[in-house]
C-alpha cells in the first residue's frame, strides 16, 4: 500500500509543468473566459464625432442598444437598421459593460466594431488581414536616433487621425540600415500609401510669402469641437451634395506679426459681398493648393492670432458629402497640429493580406499540426511498443504549444506567419529531444535510469545554446521581418529546456521503472 502511494506521487518538475500550463491557459482565455462574453468590441471611434464626445472609446464592449441585447455583429447591425432614414436627429442609447452613452444624431454612430475575440491571442496582419509597409527616408540614411524620432512623429500623426489598429516601430537590418515598419489592420495598400507617402507639409501663403506652417512653431492650438469647429452647411447641386466645414486655429505671436506685416501694404477691393484685401490666404498641402480664403478688410496690417479655416466635401448623397467633409476637416486639422514629417518617405516594401486568407491558414495549421502529432505518436508507439511513452510525448508536445501561446498572450506578442513557423520548428525540436530522452533511457549500459536521463538532458542543453546563438541574428535579419520566428522559437525552446523536457524525463523515468 505504501509502495503504491509512493508511485502515484508527482515530482516537482511535473507539478511545475502543470502550474505553468494553468497560468498559460489563464493568459490565453482570461478569467472569466473571453469566449463566454456577449456583445461587440469597439475597435475605433472617430475622435471628432458625437460618439466620442459621449464617452465611447476603443476597447469598450457594447452590450445593449435601446434596450435590445447585443450578442454579436448581426444583432448589432439589426439594432441599428432602419433607425436613420431621415435627416432628423434621433435618440439612441448605447450601453457598454461599464457605462452608458446617449447620442442624438441623424446618421449611424462613427464607430467601428468587431466580434469579441475568443482568446487573448493577438494575431499579426498575416492572420488578421491588413497592410504592412517597410519605409525609409528618400535620399538620406537615418541614424537610430533619427528613425526613433520619425516613428514618434508618425505615431502622433496616426493617433490624431484616429487610427487604432496600427503598429509603428523601428527596425534595422544586419548592414545597419534603419527602417520604419507600419502595420495597419483592415487597411488597403491605397490607404497605407496615402497615409505614409505624403509628407503632410502645410503652408498658408499670401501671394508668394509664407504666413504660417503646420506644427507647434506657428500653430498654438486648433479647435476640434464646439462652436469653433464643425460642418455648418450641406447643399445639393447638379453633381450631388456638398458640405462646408469651418474650424478656428490660433496662431503664435510670431506668425500673427508675420500676417500683419504681409497684409499692411495690400490694396482693398470692394465687392457685392463685402470689402476684401487684394490677395487671398492660400492653403497648400504638399505644395498642392487645397483652398483659398478671402481676407477681410479689417485684418489689414492687424496682429491677429485667430483665423478661421474652411473647406468642403462632396458625395452622391448628403451623408456621403457630410462624411467626406468631416474626413477632410479632420485631415487638415491633424496636419496643422502635427506639422509635416521631417523627411520625404519612400515605401521599400508594401504587402496586403486578406483576413479570409488568415482564417483559412489557421484552420489548415491546426489540422496539419494535429495530424503530424498523431502520426508521430503512432510511430513512437510502433518503435518503443509502449503506449505510456507515446502518450507522454503527445502530452508534452501539446503542453509546449499551450505554453508558447500563453506567453505570447501575456506579453501581447502578435502572432504572424514567421511566429507560426517558429511554433512548428519548436514542435520539431521538442520531438527530436524527447526521442533522445527515450533512447538514452533504453540504452543497455551499466548506468542507472537517473544517470541516463542526466546524459540526455546534457545533450539537449548543448543543442539549446547552439540554437540560441543561431536565432539571435534573426531578430534583425530582413529588417526585422523574421523577428516573430526568432522570438517564438526562443520562447519555445527555452520553456522546453526549463519546464517540459525535465518533466518529460521524469515521466519516462517512472515509466521505465
Amino acid at each position: 500500500m505504501v509502495y503504491g502511494e509512493e508511485k502515484m506521487k508527482l515530482s516537482w518538475k511535473i507539478w511545475l509543468l502543470i502550474i505553468v500550463l494553468g497560468f498559460s491557459l489563464l493568459a490565453m482565455f482570461g478569467m472569466p473566459p473571453t469566449f463566454l462574453e456577449k456583445g461587440v468590441l469597439i475597435t475605433s471611434v472617430e475622435p471628432n464625432s458625437i460618439a466620442f464626445e459621449q464617452g465611447l472609446r476603443q476597447g469598450q464592449i457594447i452590450t445593449n442598444i435601446d434596450g435590445t441585447p447585443i450578442e454579436n455583429l448581426e444583432s448589432f447591425s439589426n439594432a441599428l437598421q432602419g433607425k436613420f432614414n431621415s435627416n432628423e436627429n434621433i435618440k439612441i442609447i448605447i450601453q457598454t459593460k461599464n457605462s452608458e452613452a446617449i447620442l442624438f444624431s441623424n446618421h449611424v454612430p462613427n464607430i467601428t466594431v468587431a466580434e469579441i475575440p475568443k482568446t487573448n491571442i493577438q494575431t499579426g496582419l498575416d492572420l488578421a488581414g491588413g497592410s504592412r509597409a517597410l519605409v525609409q527616408a528618400e535620399d538620406k540614411k537615418l541614424s537610430s536616433i533619427e528613425i526613433n524620432d520619425l516613428v514618434d512623429i508618425t505615431r502622433n500623426r496616426f493617433s490624431e487621425f484616429g487610427l487604432a489598429d496600427i503598429n509603428v516601430f523601428p527596425v534595422s537590418d544586419l548592414t545597419g540600415n534603419h527602417f520604419m515598419l507600419v502595420e495597419v489592420a483592415g487597411a488597403t495598400k491605397t490607404d497605407l500609401e496615402e497615409l505614409i507617402s505624403k509628407q503632410g507639409k502645410f503652408e498658408a501663403k499670401i501671394g508668394n510669402e509664407t504666413v504660417f506652417i503646420g506644427g507647434e512653431r506657428d500653430i498654438a492650438s486648433v479647435a476640434r469641437s464646439g462652436q469653433d469647429s464643425g460642418i455648418y452647411s450641406c447643399d445639393q447641386s447638379q453633381e450631388g451634395y456638398f458640405c462646408n466645414f469651418r474650424f478656428t486655429i490660433f496662431l503664435s505671436e510670431d506668425a500673427a506679426k508675420r500676417h500683419a506685416e504681409i497684409t499692411k501694404d495690400l490694396e482693398v477691393n470692394v465687392t457685392s459681398k463685402g470689402s476684401y484685401l487684394s490677395e487671398s490666404l492660400d492653403l497648400f498641402v504638399d505644395d498642392k493648393l487645397v483652398d483659398s480664403l478671402s481676407i477681410g478688410e479689417g485684418l489689414k496690417g492687424r496682429v491677429t492670432t485667430q483665423i478661421s479655416i474652411s473647406g468642403s466635401g462632396s458625395g452622391t448623397t448628403r451623408n456621403e458629402a457630410y462624411d467626406d467633409a468631416s474626413k477632410s476637416m479632420h485631415k487638415l486639422q491633424t496636419i496643422l497640429i502635427t506639422g509635416s514629417l521631417p523627411y520625404k518617405l519612400e515605401i521599400v516594401k508594401l504587402d496586403t493580406i486578406s483576413p479570409v486568407l488568415g482564417k483559412e491558414f489557421i484552420k489548415s495549421i491546426f489540422l496539419a499540426g494535429f495530424a503530424a502529432l498523431l502520426m508521430v505518436t503512432i510511430i513512437i508507439f510502433a518503435r518503443y511498443k509502449k503506449f505510456k511513452s507515446s502518450m507522454a510525448l503527445l502530452i508534452t508536445s501539446v503542453s509546449e504549444i499551450i505554453i508558447i501561446l500563453g506567453i505570447a498572450s501575456f506579453i501581447k506578442w502578435n502572432l504572424d506567419l514567421p511566429s507560426i513557423a517558429g511554433i512548428i520548428a519548436t514542435i520539431g525540436i521538442g520531438i527530436d529531444q524527447q526521442i533522445i530522452i527515450l533512447d538514452e533511457a533504453r540504452q543497455k549500459i551499466s548506468l542507472s535510469i537517473k544517470q541516463k536521463l542526466k546524459r540526455a538532458l546534457t545533450i539537449i542543453l548543448g543543442a539549446y545554446f547552439t540554437a540560441v546563438v543561431a536565432l539571435i541574428p534573426l531578430l534583425w535579419a530582413g529588417a526585422g521581418l523574421l523577428k516573430g520566428f526568432a522570438i517564438t522559437t526562443l520562447i519555445g525552446i527555452t520553456s522546453g529546456v526549463l519546464i517540459t523536457r525535465p518533466a518529460f524525463a521524469d515521466m519516462v523515468k517512472r515509466i521505465e521503472e
